[in-house]
């Protein structure tokens, strides 16, 4: 039998170095092609109860496999100092993630502890969440009154029989909608519902979820299937282009370009003609963004990673729990991020195993968050 060797988390990480120099944060961060340092995703969980075939296929995330015993995540107080140091280089978003975060015990003091936090203009954070939903009707309110800005909603597909294909759990898809009604009731909106295409399996969802979504406080997009770890099987031929979706919607609603909300946003916006809102495309396979990427991630155990395909990280949960100053920690963060030249998906081949990144398999999807 032939083992298949997946990169479910980085073992390799080393802790960055202590700049000699400890340079001040100046809230204006940029890296060596002047991206600036805006977002912040942050892994709480590396547990989730799907197992999406795009992202924790069951084959590899089955009932023996091993996650991080608790003593390895970050505790919210590391969680809640780290973010504070990133604000401070200029960060002004941050999204929780998993895995599932819902299902990380506690969530709503960590999110009292993050919206306590201020950018370095005095405002709130935009703090916000991505979940599968399936816990968001018992949670919503509670994430509210924590405070928690708004959240993003995964939903493969209207269909009950394709939308438990895609999760492998038998899981229904009125419950993620009931989901989304109440956070809607809750404040938390306008909820972001993300689809994600795979050719051969839910394209011929495409054209219900936006009548479904569309004049609905909801903005739905669609996000190409992306080559994010080893686990997923990637081949270009199971992308369904951005521009296919737009042609299947448009020639049923007509849509018209919009503004992005800010430099380096993933989704392209566009709206409906008659009114009746908005959608999203991400094009990270066919119309890369690495020009304009202003994000970095924090894994649940505490490892920095300047790009969604990198191959390693960096560990800061190691200069956390040996005592270094937060001038230390922050100084080393700044550093990290003035040498970044990640364009992983500009330099993508059909062929990813070919890609110059040397040796080194990516990491999944589900270790750092979308």
């Amino acid at each position: 039998m032939t083992e298949k060797i997946i990169l479910l988390n980085d073992g390799r990480s080393q802790a960055p170095a202590i700049p000699a120099k400890l340079a001040a944060p100046t809230g204006r961060l940029q890296d060596k092609y002047a991206r600036p340092l805006h977002d912040l995703r942050i892994s709480i969980t590396d547990r989730c109860n799907f197992r999406c075939v795009y992202c924790m296929p069951k084959e590899v995330f089955d009932k023996n496999y091993q996650y991080l015993p608790h003593d390895a995540l970050l505790t919210f107080e590391e969680i809640t100092r780290v973010a504070r140091l990133f604000v401070e280089h200029g960060v002004e978003k941050i999204r929780l993630t998993g895995g599932e975060p819902l299902l990380r015990k506690g969530l709503e003091r960590l999110v009292g502890m993050l919206a306590e936090l201020r950018t370095v203009h005095g405002k709130p954070l935009d703090l916000t969440l991505t979940t599968n939903g399936s816990l968001l009707a018992r949670k919503a309110q509670s994430l509210k009154d924590a405070g928690l800005r708004r959240l993003t909603v995964s939903l493969d597909a209207l269909d009950d029989a394709v939308f438990q294909r895609m999760n492998d759990v038998d899981f229904a898809v009125a419950d993620v909608l009931r989901g989304i009604d109440v956070a809607h009731s809750a404040g938390l909106g306008p909820v972001k519902v993300n689809m994600v295409v795979k050719r051969g399996m839910n394209e011929q969802e495409i054209l219900p979820m936006a009548r479904h979504f569309k004049g609905s406080p909801a903005i739905l997009r669609f996000i190409e299937f992306m080559d994010v770890g080893s686990s997923n099987g990637w081949n270009m031929h199971d992308v369904v282009p951005s521009a296919e979706v737009l042609r299947m919607i448009g020639a049923d609603m007509p849509l018209a370009p919009a503004d992005p909300n800010y430099t380096g946003e993933t989704a392209e916006r566009w709206r409906y003609v008659d009114g009746g809102g908005e959608i999203g495309v991400i094009s990270s396979v066919t119309h890369a963004f690495c020009k304009d990427c202003s994000r970095a991630r924090l894994s649940t155990e505490g490892k920095l990673y300047t790009c969604l395909f990198a191959s390693r990280g960096h560990d800061l949960r190691a200069l956390l729990r040996q005592g270094h100053s937060d001038a230390e920690i922050s100084a080393a963060i700044g550093a990290l991020w003035h040498v970044r030249g990640d364009r992983y998906s500009e330099l993508r081949t059909i062929n990813t195993d070919g890609l110059a990144l040397g040796a080194d398999r990516k990491v999944e999807m589900s270790y750092i968050g979308g």
